[in-house]
């Protein structure tokens, strides 16, 4: 099949005297407007391009070739240099490693997750944004952090496989699996009060479990065996409303601890849910900065959280604190009869972080940054 070319009628006019340069557009556009797209007639247009393209003048061709020769070096450039640093922090810690299993752990593939990745520029970014935190307010009270910037490398290596925190880790700070009530005594004190409310609140949620399809709000966790449903009110240091409005008295009970993180990247705040015969895999938190507390709201036989293997049993209505930078791990193998066991979780700052630390890791590892 050949396509032939239309030409349209034309009436003979003189043309104006051009430049070479004029006339190399005018013959192109003219070329465009004459012939239709077919092999005949793409040949012939190439052809006389290439003949307009002689008649140029050599000013011309010496800008396309500098304007080629620069593209060419920008495509190298572009190539070959290492992504910015600058990037978010939550950017900064995404990697091809989210798609795997490490430690035992499967890793989720949310692009919003701090805990299942990390980045190797990412002690510079925080560098930087604790250069800008120091600049607004001062260095005064910030050793730690800035010994723990500058050797992260080092600690993240060199951790005893124990505990190791896979994002930041704070030096100096005292380490154990478990921490005492009174670690953190007015907070516990007031969850342990609040628990009825905690718990009705949980308990108008869980009917929604009544139909076969997730509800509205939950998130399905990966385990290895059984199921894990997560709540959150807080993710991450960012507020969940839809899911606050449903929970509004645990939600302003946030308000009232002293000690929650709530403005940074490691703090949660969420009602957690293990089925009868779920096994979570061991696997370490993002940072030794927090310390971790579960209010028991239903607490079957047989349900353990075990932490640097060392096992706990939760207890309704009591709260158990933990620091999750250790390799820790939780099960429940209770008869199905019993049903889930059910956790109140909240994210509250390690006893020994001092109030001028927290502020700085708040703006350094603020949502969004």
């Amino acid at each position: 099949m050949v396509w032939v070319p239309l030409r349209t009628t034309r009436t003979d006019r003189r043309a104006p005297l051009r430049t070479p340069t004029t006339r190399c557009t005018t013959m192109s556009l003219e070329w465009l407007m004459d012939w239709s797209w077919s092999l005949d007639g793409l040949r012939d247009f190439i052809a006389t391009g290439i003949q307009s393209f002689r008649d140029c003048d050599a000013t011309a061709l010496a800008a396309v070739a500098c304007l080629l020769v620069l593209f060419v070096w920008y495509c190298y450039h572009v190539g070959r240099e290492q992504p910015r640093t600058y990037a978010t922090v939550n950017a900064l810690m995404q990697s091809a490693e989210a798609n795997g299993v490490q430690n035992g752990y499967v890793y989720c593939h949310s692009p919003e997750c701090v805990r299942c990745t990390h980045h190797d520029g990412l002690n510079q970014k925080l560098y930087h944004n604790l250069q800008e935190y120091a600049k607004r307010y001062s260095w005064s009270g910030m050793g730690r952090i800035h010994k723990g910037i500058r050797e992260q490398g080092r600690y993240l290596n060199s951790r005893p496989s124990i505990q190791k925190p896979e994002v930041f880790f704070l030096p100096d700070l005292p380490t154990m699996p478990y921490f005492s009530r009174d670690a953190q005594k007015h907070d516990v004190e007031l969850l342990e009060r609040n628990f009825q409310t905690i718990l009705c609140e949980f308990e108008t949620l869980y009917k929604a479990f009544s139909n076969c399809s997730l509800p509205q709000g939950w998130k399905m966790n990966s385990t290895p065996s059984g199921e894990w449903f997560t709540f959150y009110l807080v993710n991450q240091g960012m507020c969940v409303p839809r899911n606050c409005r449903r929970c509004p008295r645990t939600y302003r009970l946030l308000g009232s601890l002293r000690t929650c993180i709530g403005n940074n990247v490691f703090g949660n705040a969420c009602i957690s849910v293990l089925s009868p015969g779920t096994v979570i895999a061991e696997h370490y938190g993002p940072t030794n900065i927090r310390i971790r507390c579960h209010l028991g709201l239903k607490t079957p036989s047989n349900c353990e959280l075990v932490v640097g293997g060392e096992p706990q049993c939760w207890a309704e209505g009591r709260c158990l604190l933990f620091d999750d930078s250790f390799l820790h791990t939780a099960f429940h193998e209770g008869p199905p009869e019993e049903g889930p066991r059910v956790v109140f979780m909240v994210d509250l700052w390690h006893p020994n972080v001092a109030a001028a630390e927290r502020q700085a890791l708040d703006f350094i590892f603020a949502p969004g940054r």
